[in-house]
């Protein structure tokens, strides 16, 4: 708006190397120097440990000319280790090849940074070498970090040639090193460190540098102990590379509270989101249900106990409310949100969902039962909290004042528009919130009707499928709208009941759910294959036809990987085959341009134009990552409902560009399951005994 004052510009991430093991990421450049200012640092628990760690060589003779290694390469061995090569050229053999180079691993834990230097002659003259490194820590909060607007907190430096260490109110780190320096040299709050090296002809040096870190949180985060691994095979090499670089970035994603060890879930993503998000958790423990159920399980108990108890507007909890958002410590400092945040209208109807999914996996049964309480008020919250008027919709408001402005999964302020770019008006019914409560009523009948004796379950039943109804024929009264590109429902519903009729991809989230007859969701998948929003490499937010499109705009225009896969499992599950595979192709072709590493969000380009980064995306993050399992199993076509001892495997005919296709690491009920599709689409599976396997051809 003209006269506003500009806000401060996130730091740029895309061009970044990134390592994570949740709780901790470490952002360097792709050369692995970790240099001043910005993003770049070892970020643990929200704060900063380590805001400087630089690799330079100099010549004995000529101490000031000081150079960092030229990069030659790079590789990311596993989401939580990197090695990162260079080469001096101050140093080696008097020919035109370089003989010196600097060869760095870094390995990060969830409280501790491992960085080894070795330093490797390949000449035949022997070198003199002066290696420094330059390590510093500012215990800068995240949100800080993330706002451009870095103001750390008081450092106490203490440096000698043993033991390094940086001490402020928001806790300490450590770093030792081995073998020790020759000469320490503090500045600020920076310390570097040198080391005399004598290198002999065809030889090597090395250095380990060891960081550790404490801090106000250490008590609340752990790693994850749920083992996610996945082998694919394919005639698409893209759809390879994607999975497996997505479960082993997932396996770095994940995280529990200390207190309860083996309740594993996904944290949202590096480095703005390593704690528990409801929402991200959720969709990420539904996507990675092929992988097992542990996650999902851990992911259903940590935010059980976390279940809304009573009315605070300014948390935006109520009574059997899933939690959006858990902060805490001093990296919430800057955070405008309360620690434990409630503002979401989706969370609560996507737990119960997920708790449906995971018991047609094969979640335990003593598991299951152990969560019915939970069930009960969520389901109490959907039937009785979410939907404020009485109109039989849900919607939302923030009554504080200080919350989320918008509360569905696109919550930016401007992510609702109407057709003409007005900003819609809460209180905000959005479409696919509708839908979710659909899919929960529907979810926990068929749960409710099975665990549950007869004559207890029998009258909620029945009510909750009465329920779905009301909402299915309310919505169908009064989202629908048109443009020029046919019929769909509108985004939301604003203030005054009015349809906001922008065509957005929340249209995706509609499909398979209940909600819609066929001749909707064909209606649906006609609107989501229209070029203005399938740019051809997923789903764009909002329609390119709208007059405030931005392809690079947080919700209007974007590509989220995770929406698409959404859409993707939703077109398949209702019969639109080759939008589906559309879709999912798109993805999966524009993942070679991230180096297999799917961005939280990015540019929703034209195919004839350049895949653009959105620069301040989280990468990795967990459910683009988990978007990888969702587009194998719609490839697939497979369900699977332990309960009833049947698995379906029905590769659709449409991903044929995909066959053949093999995945290992599949699991259902605790069976290690394998499938495998040959070129012409028909499926074998093994490993699925005891069970009803119905394995057909496309």
């Amino acid at each position: 708006m003209e006269g506003s004052p500009r806000p401060a510009a996130q730091p740029f991430l895309h061009e970044l190397a990134v390592c994570v093991r949740a709780p901790s990421t470490l952002l360097s450049g792709r050369d692995g120097q970790v240099r001043p200012g910005g993003v770049q640092g070892w970020l643990r628990h929200d704060v900063r440990q380590l805001s400087q760690l630089v690799v330079a060589l100099t010549r004995p003779g000529d101490p000031q000319r000081r150079v960092e290694p030229d990069d030659i390469g790079s590789s990311l061995d596993a989401a939580w280790s990197a090695r990162f090569v260079g080469v001096s050229r101050l140093h080696g053999d008097p020919i035109a090849d370089p003989t010196v180079s600097v060869e760095r691993r870094r390995e990060l834990e969830a409280d501790r940074l491992v960085e080894r230097v070795a330093l490797v002659h390949n000449g035949r003259l022997d070198q003199q070498i002066l290696l420094h490194v330059r390590v510093a820590a500012d215990h800068a909060p995240v949100p800080w970090i993330r706002s451009g607007e870095v103001t750390a907190p008081d450092v106490v430096v203490a440096a000698s040639a043993g033991r390094l260490e940086w001490t402020s109110a928001a806790g300490s780190t450590a770093v030792r090193c081995t073998p020790l320096p020759d000469y320490v040299v503090q500045e600020g709050d920076a310390v570097d460190l040198t080391w005399r090296v004598d290198l002999a002809a065809r030889t090597s040096w090395h250095l380990e540098l060891v960081a550790t870190g404490q801090g106000a949180e250490d008590g609340a985060l752990g790693p994850g102990s749920v083992p996610l691994e996945m082998e694919v095979a394919s005639s698409r090499a893209e759809v390879a590379r994607l999975a497996e670089r997505s479960v082993a970035d997932l396996a770095g994603l994940t995280a529990a509270f200390r207190d309860r060890p083996h309740d594993t879930f996904a944290t949202a993503g590096s480095p703005w989101y390593l704690t528990l998000f409801g929402r991200d958790a959720i969709w990420t423990a539904r996507f990675a249900l092929p992988l097992g159920t542990q996650l999902a399980g851990g992911t259903l108990r940590a935010l059980a106990r976390r279940q809304g108890t009573h009315h605070d507007p300014v948390a935006g909890e109520q009574p059997g409310k899933i939690v959006h958002e858990i902060r805490g410590g001093p990296g919430i400092t800057g955070h405008q949100l309360p620690p434990v945040y409630y503002g979401t209208i989706d969370a609560t109807p996507l737990w119960i969902s997920l708790l449906h999914d995971a018991w047609r996996w094969g979640l335990p049964d003593a598991e299951v039962r152990a969560l019915l309480p939970h069930l009960d008020r969520a389901l109490d919250w959907v039937l009785l909290h979410a939907d404020a008027d009485g109109d039989a919709l849900v919607e939302y408001l923030d009554e504080s004042g200080s919350g989320l402005v918008n509360q569905g999964w696109k919550d930016s302020a401007d992510a609702v528009q109407h057709a003409d770019g007005r900003i819609a008006e809460a209180p905000l019914a959005l479409c696919e919130a509708q839908a979710y409560v659909v899919k929960a009523c529907l979810d926990a009948a068929s749960l409710l009707e099975v665990v549950v004796p007869a004559s207890a379950a029998r009258e909620r039943c029945a009510r909750l499928r009465e329920h779905a109804h009301v909402v299915a024929e309310t919505f169908r009264s009064s989202f629908w709208v048109d443009d020029a590109r046919g019929r769909f429902p509108a985004i939301a519903l604003d203030r005054a009941k009015q349809p906001v009729g922008s065509a957005a991809s929340n249209l995706g989230h509609l499909l398979a759910t209940g909600l819609l007859d066929a001749g909707e969701e064909a209606a649906v998948a006609a609107r989501l294959s229209q070029p203005d929003l399938d740019c051809g490499r997923g789903l764009r937010t909002l329609s390119a036809d709208h007059p405030y499109f931005n392809p690079v705009g947080y919700h209007t225009g974007s590509v989220w990987p995770h929406d698409t896969a959404i859409a993707v499992l939703g077109l398949a599950r209702s019969g639109h085959d080759d939008v589906a595979a559309s879709l999912a192709t798109g993805l999966v072709d524009t993942s070679d341009h991230f180096q297999a590493r799917l961005p939280e969000l990015f540019g929703g380009t034209d195919l004839a134009d350049p895949v653009v980064a959105y620069p301040a995306a989280c990468r990795p993050q967990a459910w683009s990552a988990a978007s990888a399992v969702a587009l194998l199993q719609a490839a697939l076509g497979l369900e699977v409902n332990v309960p009833a001892g049947t698995v379906k495997v029905a590769p659709r005919a449409a991903f044929a560009s995909w066959f053949p296709l093999q995945v290992r690491g599949l699991k259902v009920a605790g069976r290690d399951i394998e499938i495998v599709v040959d070129r012409d689409g028909m499926p074998t599976v093994r490993g699925a005994d005891g069970l009803d396997v119905r394995a057909c051809r496309p």
